[in-house]
C-alpha cells in the first residue's frame, strides 16, 4: 500500500501546465503525482480513453508500465487473477528490497483468501449494526464542536476526526493516540509526507513505519492473552497470521489503517467540495433528504479516493488489441475508469442522483474489492444526514490543498464556513 517507500521523490516531467494533446502520446505520463497535486489529470486521462486506453510508458520514476482507463478493461483485469498477479505490490513502483511490505492486499490466493477472511468479522453487517449508534453518536460531537460563520479547516476537524475515531474504534486502538493512526496512514500513502506542509525522507518514513510496529506489537501481547472484536485480536485468533513475519504485520497494519482511512477521510472531503462545485445539485439535496444514499455512490466515484491499483502480469496476455508481456506492469486507473464516457456520461460532472452510480469502479473488483466498502458507505451517509439537519450550508470558501500522489486522491485543507439557517 505504502507509495512512500517506492520513492521519496518525484521528478518534474514538465506536465502541469501543459495541454496533453500537445504532448506526444507516448511521452504522457500518468504516475506524475504532481498532475494530481494541480488537478490537472482529467484531460491526460480523457485522451488516453480516446487514443489510446491501454498505455504504455516506457520511462516514469517507476519503470515502465501499461495504464488501463477504461471501465470494461479495468474490469477485465481486476476479475483475472490467474493472469494479473497482485504479487509483489498493487502499487506502481516496486517495493525496495531492504523495506519490502508484505499484505494480503498484494498476495493471490490462496493465501489472500485466508487472510481476508481471518479479519472481515469486524466490518461484517451485525457488526456495521453494532457499530451505526456509536458512528451517529460521534458525527454529532464532531459537528457540534465546529465554529458557525468563520473559516477552518474540514479536512482536519471533521474529515480526518471521523475517520481517525472509527479506526481506533476498530483496532482497539487508545483513543487518546488515535492520531497517530491518521499520521502512519499518512507516512505510508505520500511522498513526500505531506502534514502540516512538512516532508519526510525515506529513512524517516521507515522509522515512524517501524514505530508503529513497536506500538501494534505491545497490542498484540495484549489482544493474545485477552481477545476482542477488533482487527488485532481477530489477527491473533486466525490461524491464517499465526506464521507472520514482523514486516508481513506491519504490511497487514499499513493495509488496515490506510483502507480504514482514506477511503472514508478523502470522500469526506470530495463530497463537500463536489457539492460546492455544483450548487444546483447541492440545492436539490437540501430539498430531498432521500438522494443521500444514492449521493454517496456518487461522492465515492466521483471522488475515487485510491485513483489506482497495480497488477503484474503471470503470462503473456492481449488487452486491448496490445500484447502484454509477462513481468509487465498493468496498472488499473480507477479515476478513469469512473469518467469513461461509454458508461457515465458526463462522467466529470457531479450528479446525485446518476442511476448508476453504485457501478463505480472505486472499491475494485473480484476477490479484491474493498472489504470496509459497506462501513465507508454507512459514515459516509451518516455524516450526510447530521450535516443536513443542522447546518443550512457548509461552504467551501477557499481552492483546496491537494496531496502529492498517484495512490491517494486526497485532500490536506478544505477551507470552509458553516451557516446556519
Amino acid at each position: 500500500m505504502s507509495e512512500a517507500i517506492q520513492s521519496p521523490t518525484f521528478a518534474s516531467k514538465g506536465q502541469v501546465g501543459t495541454d496533453p494533446y500537445s504532448i506526444p502520446l507516448e511521452r504522457i505520463d500518468v504516475s506524475d503525482s504532481e498532475l494530481f497535486e494541480a488537478n490537472e489529470q482529467a484531460r491526460y486521462f480523457e485522451r488516453l480513453r480516446r487514443e489510446d486506453p491501454v498505455h504504455y510508458c516506457a520511462e516514469s520514476d517507476f519503470g515502465p508500465f501499461w495504464s488501463v482507463t477504461k471501465f470494461e478493461d479495468i474490469k477485465s483485469v481486476d476479475t483475472n487473477n490467474e493472469v494479473y498477479s497482485s504479487v509483489p505490490t498493487i502499487v506502481i513502483g516496486d517495493p525496495p528490497a531492504d523495506f519490502t511490505l508484505p499484505m494480503f492486499i498484494a498476495m493471490d490466493p490462496p493465501r489472500h483468501d485466508v487472510q481476508r477472511k481471518g479479519v472481515t468479522g469486524a466490518v461484517s453487517p451485525r457488526n456495521l449494526s453494532l457499530l451505526e449508534p456509536t458512528i451517529r453518536q460521534r458525527v454529532g460531537d464532531i459537528l457540534e464542536s465546529l465554529p458557525v460563520g468563520e473559516s477552518f479547516n474540514w479536512v482536519d476537524k471533521v474529515s480526518i476526526e471521523l475517520t481517525t475515531q472509527m479506526l481506533a474504534t476498530l483496532f482497539d486502538f487508545p483513543f487518546e493516540d488515535r492520531r497517530l493512526l491518521t499520521h502512519w496512514s499518512d507516512c505510508a500513502t505520500a511522498s513526500p509526507v505531506q502534514t502540516g506542509g512538512t516532508s519526510m525522507t525515506q529513512d524517516e518514513i521507515q522509522a515512524e513505519l517501524m514505530k508503529c510496529l513497536e506500538y501494534f506489537n505491545q497490542l498484540w501481547q495484549e489482544r493474545k492473552a485477552n481477545p476482542g472484536n477488533d482487527f488485532v485480536s481477530m489477527m491473533t485468533q486466525s490461524e491464517a497470521f499465526q506464521d507472520m513475519d514482523p514486516m508481513e504485520y506491519l504490511g497487514n497494519l499499513v493495509l488496515l489503517i490506510v483502507g480504514g482511512n482514506d477511503t472514508t477521510r478523502n470522500s469526506i472531503s470530495g463530497g463537500v467540495y463536489a457539492l460546492n462545485q455544483h450548487p444546483d445539485e447541492y440545492a436539490r439535496l437540501k430539498q430531498d433528504h432521500s438522494l443521500i444514499p444514492n449521493m454517496i455512490s456518487e461522492v465515492i466515484r466521483w471522488q475515487t479516493p485510491l485513483m489506482h491499483m497495480r497488477r503484474t502480469a503471470l503470462s503473456d496476455a492481449t488487452l486491448g488489441g496490445k500484447q502484454i508481456k509477462a513481468g509487465d506492469r498493468v496498472v488499473m486507473w480507477y479515476l478513469s475508469g469512473n469518467r469513461d464516457e461509454d458508461v457515465f456520461e458526463d462522467g466529470e460532472r457531479f450528479i446525485i442522483d446518476r442511476p448508476n452510480a453504485r457501478q463505480h469502479v472505486s472499491f475494485g473488483y473480484g476477490l479484491h474489492r474493498c472489504m470496509g466498502n459497506r462501513l465507508a458507505e454507512m459514515q459516509l451517509r451518516i455524516l450526510w444526514e447530521e450535516i443536513l439537519q443542522r447546518f443550512s450550508h457548509v461552504e467551501v470558501v477557499g481552492e483546496p490543498v491537494r496531496a502529492r500522489s498517484n495512490f491517494v486522491r486526497g485532500y490536506l485543507d478544505l477551507p470552509v464556513k458553516l451557516h446556519v439557517a
